[in-house]
């Protein structure tokens, strides 16, 4: 469904046009504020559990769990994204991450809290995350006209990274000054803004049908919805590059939620060290998206992906070189960058290749391919690292993330002949 409002801007897109959109500043807020609570549900989950136990491979196990609910819970997610009203899909989902919060708050402050609650909160929070993601994905193109599409995708993703820069600063300071428990009640409060925005968007956010025929919910209506989405990707001559390059940039290389064991390798650091780590990264990405912002005129941009993800290897690969926290805060902004440029480009281009209502399943492969790929990862860097330190894990998978980089690009042609039609 198109924008409820009228296209009211004059003469130039720029990052703010998106902004002059009311519907838009309120996805905008609550995208914002659901950021900033995934982001310290992550800290503070990884860090209270590795205090606890000492072990990466335990914080490797949170991988394994996500893995297994994430993959069934993205089929429903971009069906149900392209069944239901996609704005109270959102708040409903997003209220189930609230309560499970504040479930985890309660537990800390009543002194409550063991390992198997982390695993559970981690699983819910997993599907939680999943089933709002392709919602709000497929949100942005129903908010603003076509032609500032790239301009709102790169605002997005520049509003989820500044919420990832001050989430581990704000974590950081909390579990310093205070306490972890501090760090659990402020992730749930922050939820609250991402419940309430999506019920103040005016616009018809219910998805197009085909033939505007009734869809039933039922297992094998979402299986068959779910297969004709896997079938228009598997058909396009870019999206599925798209997807293999995400999958191989991340596979061997996703470090966050196991980066608490990598501060401690790498440079002997506490949760300080992590907030600041992740801050970093996430200032990396801030500029990445910028950067985007400012190549909105070069026509290649399935290779500008490639280019991204090389950057992004060669980064990995320098960061597990690194024995100074300064250093490594240095690299992980080059990390971020890359990141930044790779994750703006392929959700515009998914966005603007995919009609309204395949949008949800489409945006939905892709996080499925991105959750899928992030916690093979989580499994594969806790597990490694545990094995044979951080340093040659991240020189690994840097390498790695290089070699598969350079495949999909010989492989897939339409990475290397898509020019933009925007």
């Amino acid at each position: 469904m198109p924008s409820a409002e009228p296209d009211r801007t004059h003469g130039r897109v720029t990052i703010w046009s998106p902004f002059t959109f009311a519907d838009y500043r309120r996805l905008w807020f609550g995208s914002a504020a659901y950021t900033i609570t995934a982001q310290l549900a992550v800290l503070v989950t990884a860090v209270w559990l590795y205090e606890e136990t000492g072990s990466a491979a335990r914080l490797a196990l949170l991988g394994v769990v996500q893995l297994f609910v994430q993959i069934v819970a993205l089929v429903w997610g971009g069906t149900l994204a392209d069944q239901f009203d996609r704005k109270r899909l959102l708040a409903t989902v997003q209220a189930a991450t609230f309560t499970v919060l504040t479930a985890l708050a309660v537990l800390a402050v009543a002194g409550l809290l063991v390992p198997w609650h982390i695993y559970a909160a981690t699983a819910v929070l997993g599907v939680t995350a999943v089933l709002s993601q392709p919602a709000r994905g497929a949100l942005t193109a129903n908010v603003v006209p076509r032609s500032h599409l790239l301009h709102a995708v790169s605002a997005d993703n520049i509003t989820r990274q500044v919420g990832s820069v001050l989430a581990p600063l704000m974590f950081a300071l909390v579990a310093e000054r205070l306490s972890l428990t501090a760090a659990f009640v402020m992730a749930a409060a922050t939820a609250i803004p991402s419940v309430l925005m999506p019920l103040g968007i005016r616009a018809d956010t219910r998805p197009a049908r085909e033939a505007d025929v009734e869809v039933s919910g039922g297992p094998r209506e979402v299986l068959r919805r779910a297969w004709e989405g896997f079938t228009f990707v598997r058909r396009h001559r870019l999206l599925p590059g798209l997807y293999l390059l995400d999958i191989g940039m991340t596979v061997f290389t996703f470090y966050r939620q196991v980066l608490p064991a990598l501060a401690s390798g790498l440079f002997r650091g506490g949760a300080g060290a992590v907030g600041l780590l992740t801050a970093a990264n996430s200032l990396g990405s801030v500029l990445g998206s910028l950067t985007v912002v400012g190549l909105n005129r070069y026509p290649k941009k399935g290779m500008l992906v490639v280019y991204a993800t090389v950057g992004f290897s060669l980064s990995v690969f320098l960061f597990g070189t690194t024995t100074a926290l300064w250093m490594g805060v240095a690299v992980i902004v080059l990390m971020g960058g890359t990141d930044g440029v790779s994750v703006t480009m392929r959700e515009t281009v998914v966005q603007l290749e995919t009609p309204d209502a395949m949008r949800g399943r489409t945006v939905s492969l892709g996080y499925l391919a991105a959750v899928t790929a992030n916690n093979v990862g989580t499994i594969w860097v806790g597990f490694l690292a545990a094995e044979v330190g951080a340093a040659r894990t991240m020189q690994a998978g840097g390498l790695l993330s290089l070699i598969i980089t350079f495949g999909v690009w010989r492989a897939v042609s339409g990475l290397r002949q898509y020019r933009d039609r925007a």
